[in-house]
């Protein structure tokens, strides 16, 4: 009888083992899914971060090489005042450099308004405020602003993305010491500690998706 009650006890206790190895690793493969998902999505929009500040700095370098001109535009004028208010100018070229004069205030009233579209983009500034023209097209400018903002907003998601990654790597790591250590108490402390660094993990993935632009 004894043997029959021992024989039991030990099927029941590889049954149980058994089930807790399945467990632990169907658990264990959900986690690696969720890695695997959360590193591809870390690597996508951290190139799309790299793009993004790129395309700031253009933004930027574009708005500098316009506020130099709309800076020479203006040292134009201001000569052209000097000139004429000196009386260095002749009566007859006077209405020539009225006009030049005029020709000049367009030129820096349009550079203002392109700059501002340039650091602004063209959806804030509104259709009435378009000077800057994309490829033959009005209306297609990406500011520099609506880059900053936007490297900003992945920047925090990839900081998200990396702490997804710390804490599914840690709780894979947990998970195989659950499955190769025998004492019953330590593996099911290993699996909870798994369970909850993976919830933390994929908690963190899915704040990061959120975090998106």
């Amino acid at each position: 009888m004894s043997d029959n009650k021992s024989e039991q006890t030990t099927g029941s206790g590889e049954k149980k083992n058994n089930r807790f190895e399945l467990m632990s690793g169907l658990t264990l493969a959900i986690f690696a899914a969720a890695l695997a998902l959360n590193d591809l999505a870390a690597g996508k929009y951290g190139e799309d971060e790299l793009k993004g500040t790129n395309e700031k700095s253009s933004a930027l370098s574009w708005y500098q090489s316009k506020s130099i001109k709309r800076s020479l535009l203006e040292g134009q004028k201001d000569m052209v005042n000097t000139l004429v208010d000196g009386g260095a100018v002749k009566p007859e070229a006077a209405e020539a450099m009225k006009k030049m004069n005029e020709k000049l205030d367009k030129d820096i009233v349009r550079y203002k308004k392109e700059m501002k579209e340039i650091m602004l983009g063209s959806k804030t500034v509104g259709e009435k405020e378009w000077a800057q023209d994309m490829d033959g097209k009005m209306g297609q400018v990406k500011g520099a602003k609506e880059w900053e903002a936007e490297v900003v907003k992945l920047s925090n998601a990839g900081d998200r993305f990396d702490l997804g990654t710390l804490f599914l790597q840690l709780s894979l790591v947990l998970g195989a010491v659950s499955l190769v250590i025998s004492e019953a108490k330590l593996k099911s402390t290993f699996y909870f500690c798994m369970v909850a660094m993976g919830a933390i993990g994929v908690i963190c993935s899915v704040t990061a998706f959120r975090l998106l632009p």
